[in-house]
């Protein structure tokens, strides 16, 4: 099992979960950040420390989360390592809860 970041995380990209992680298997984006599914060891630690909740274990995910498998998998090959938190985007709060922002961004 691993944890998958969703939707909640796009155009916000908040990083306390970043400094948490054991095992350095977050990337980021331009809009918002991945989990690397071979490098999770599903610890869980993150998932507290998202104050937007983005984080989830693939297993508990519903189904219309489901895509972000795929897209967290696909992503973390190509998208850098972070291994320190950083500020959030400018907007974030704005964004904080809106739905359908995967519309939003190319992947």
């Amino acid at each position: 099992m691993t944890h998958v970041v969703t939707e909640a995380c796009i155009r916000c990209k908040y990083t306390d979960c970043v400094d948490v992680c054991p095992v350095d298997c977050f990337h980021e984006g331009p809009e918002f950040l991945v989990i690397d599914p071979d490098e999770c060891i599903d610890c869980a630690v993150c998932i507290p420390e998202c104050p937007v909740n983005a984080i989830l274990a693939d297993g508990e995910m519903p189904e219309a989360f489901k895509p972000f498998l795929e897209i967290n998998a696909r992503l973390s090959k190509q998208w850098p390592v972070i291994t320190k938190r950083k500020d959030p985007l400018p907007d974030a709060e704005q964004w904080n809860g809106v739905p359908d922002k995967l519309t939003l961004v190319q992947i």
